[in-house]
């Protein structure tokens, strides 16, 4: 069975941001000839997360307000006493960031079914990022026949 790996490049925008990877996803799986197996995607930084969800403005902004309440950037956090940690001199201010990623997830794993993703009507695969702006990337392992 072939196993075909990608990374996604994604230049993020400050702060918290939400983008709809399915397209790049969807064009690495039509480079490929395989048509049943599995896609798995996964997020390679700390402060960044993915989820399958809608593709919908309003309820990416809603989204953003829930994270934000979960963890506002303006609480004190421990992570955050940059003058107490060994860290390199551009370290950000960032505990927040960590919070709302670890109430996300860092993977997905989506059935390829006759060469397509079997995602839902509704559904995309989203990356959030959570400390922008960044380089980011995203491994994609295509695995099946």
């Amino acid at each position: 069975m072939p196993i075909i790996n990608k990374l996604i490049e994604i230049e993020t925008e400050p702060k918290i941001n939400i983008y709809n990877i399915t397209p790049k996803i969807q064009d690495f799986l039509a480079s490929t000839s395989i048509k049943n197996g599995q896609i798995l995607v996964f997020s390679r930084h700390t402060t960044t997360a993915l989820a399958i969800n809608e593709n919908k403005v309003r309820l990416l902004e809603n989204i953003k307000m829930f994270l934000q309440k979960l963890a506002p950037e303006s609480d004190r956090y421990l992570h955050n006493d940059l003058h107490l940690r060994d860290v390199p001199e551009d370290e950000p201010i960032n505990a927040h960031s960590h919070l709302m990623a670890m109430m996300l997830t860092t993977s997905e794993i989506i059935p390829i079914v006759d060469g397509k993703l079997a995602l839902g009507t509704w559904q995309s695969v989203l990356f959030f990022e959570l400390d922008g702006p960044r380089k980011r990337t995203v491994f994609v392992q295509i695995s099946g026949e």
